[in-house]
């Protein structure tokens, strides 16, 4: 599978690119960015990989988070792609910023007409990895998973279902409770049908309920964010994780709210985290 560059930034001595190819899983084409730090011309280094929120692109984690000279000092691969596959001609795809385009919410959908071409499960959990191994200087065995919003719940469902395939796993402001929020009960239950054990598998304190958290969490989340209550839910997430023994860090941020300023403000102490996991 080839790689098409689309632009290249040197940034903190390091290069930040965006690529675009041919999805198998997808069945269309696909972005996603990379931010290699200055160590990577000699070497592979760990990857984070980076799960953005509704309505993003490759784009906003890249250029707003502020993480790459975090991730230059440490020595790390920043990952960030796409939210959701993208000019598809499926009827609706467009019609609402939660659902469709730039809402893919990290599931393999099995209901028509989604099935052929929204399976971002797959495709963050299994395509992307593989073609990032292929062709830029990582390491496949030393990977972690982060992400914000409808992308800190895909970063917590994929550490969650693969143990042993992630180093460390860590969010800001998550969808914690998808079956329970609006958000997530749209989605699902447009991607996935009205099965709601089928649901399960993508609901992080489904998971947990069920069969624990392999590694510990950290969560960041702004006390002044509009969603907190009826969309993000995290006394639901500490609740799931104390009843089953799990390990939670969950940083409740006065006076933050659900942007990218709150990313960018707390990004270096996720990054240290994860890269504290890829070293070990």
């Amino acid at each position: 599978m080839t790689l098409k560059e689309l632009a290249r930034h040197k940034h903190f001595g390091g290069t930040t690119l965006f690529f675009e190819h041919q999805s198998e899983t997808c069945n269309c084409p696909m972005r996603f960015a990379a931010f290699l730090p200055p160590g990577a011309e000699q070497h592979p280094v760990p990857a984070l990989y980076w799960l953005s929120g509704l309505t993003c692109t490759e784009e906003n984690f890249m250029v707003k988070a502020g993480a790459q000279r975090c991730a230059a000092y440490h020595g790390l691969a920043l990952i960030a792609p796409d939210t959701s596959p993208r000019g598809t001609s499926l009827p609706g795809e467009t019609d609402a910023w939660d659902f469709g385009s730039g809402a893919g919410f990290y599931v393999n959908a099995t209901r028509e007409p989604w099935s052929r071409h929204y399976r971002m499960y797959d495709y963050v959990v299994r395509e992307l990895p593989a073609l990032a191994n292929a062709h830029l200087p990582i390491m496949p065995d030393r990977k972690s998973v982060s992400g914000h919003s409808m992308g800190g719940h895909g970063a917590l469902v994929t550490a969650l279902r693969n143990p042993g395939g992630y180093r460390s796993v860590s969010a800001f402001a998550p969808i914690c409770a998808p079956m329970a929020c609006p958000w997530g009960q749209k989605a699902f239950g447009g991607y996935l049908g009205e099965d709601q054990n089928a649901w399960r598998a993508y609901d992080a304190c489904a998971l947990i309920e069920d069969k624990g958290a392999a590694l510990p969490i950290l969560v960041d989340q702004g006390e002044a964010d509009g969603f907190l209550e009826d969309q993000l839910m995290p006394d639901k997430l500490r609740q799931a994780c104390a009843k089953a023994g799990a390990t939670l860090t969950l940083n409740m941020r006065p006076g933050y709210d659900h942007s990218y300023y709150f990313i960018a403000s707390f990004i270096d102490d996720h990054i240290a985290h994860h890269a504290r996991a890829l070293a070990s």
